[in-house]
């Protein structure tokens, strides 16, 4: 009887609650922009972390689509350069029509570094948890473009896969600066990614010299 109860009070809340909330629609203006989020300084170890470059290639990174992704550039190929010279593997993405060709030429890849194809996630499909796991990598910094996109889906799947993830947030673009706010917000609550990540920016990781 008491159990009964318990399911009826339950029952009644849930049927009152829904039938006076109000959907997002109605609520549109009211939403608060949450605070900014803490960036941190971090010093990933270059022999267990990689750093991911996301889709940054002609048809994703233009003036046309997404010209935030252009100014991204400079950034992502300076974070290379330290990766390289800190022996920290360097892996690429490509979209399913992208090709090494389309690849930007700041950030070209150097001949072995491993390049991925895939859509949105890209482990699905392709070789990149095998890639990873074969040199160590318990971390993952993740750049690229879409925020919404590769640099969302991949960053969870990565979570999934009880990676670390370090996210500079000058390194990833969308078409505009709420769709990169509201995909860096996901990704600090998402319950794949909350526990494993890491806000930063490009010039507050620490890259150690060979």
């Amino acid at each position: 009887m008491q159990r009964f109860l318990s399911y009826a009070l339950i029952f009644l809340f849930l049927f009152t609650g829904l039938a006076q909330a109000e959907s997002i629609d109605a609520l549109w203006g009211e939403v608060k922009q949450p605070p900014a989020p803490e960036l941190k300084q971090v010093a990933p170890k270059p022999a267990t972390t990689a750093l991911l470059v996301l889709d940054i290639e002609e048809l994703t990174c233009n003036a046309e689509r997404r010209p935030r992704c252009l100014e991204t550039v400079p950034r992502i190929a300076a974070l290379i350069d330290k990766a390289r010279a800190a022996g920290m593997p360097v892996v690429y993405s490509l979209t399913p029509r992208g090709t090494l060709e389309t690849i930007l030429p700041p950030v070209k890849p150097l001949p072995g570094e491993p390049i991925v194809s895939s859509s949105v996630d890209k482990f699905w499909n392709t070789d990149l948890e095998k890639i990873l796991k074969e040199k160590g990598v318990d971390t993952v910094i993740v750049t690229g473009t879409a925020a919404h996109g590769a640099v969302l889906h991949t960053a969870t799947a990565a979570g999934f896969r009880k990676l670390k993830i370090i996210l500079p947030v000058d390194c990833l673009s969308s078409a505009d600066l709420y769709i990169e706010q509201a995909s860096v917000h996901l990704l600090l609550t998402g319950p794949g990614t909350r526990r494993a990540i890491t806000l930063t920016r490009s010039d507050m990781i620490g890259f150690p010299e060979k």
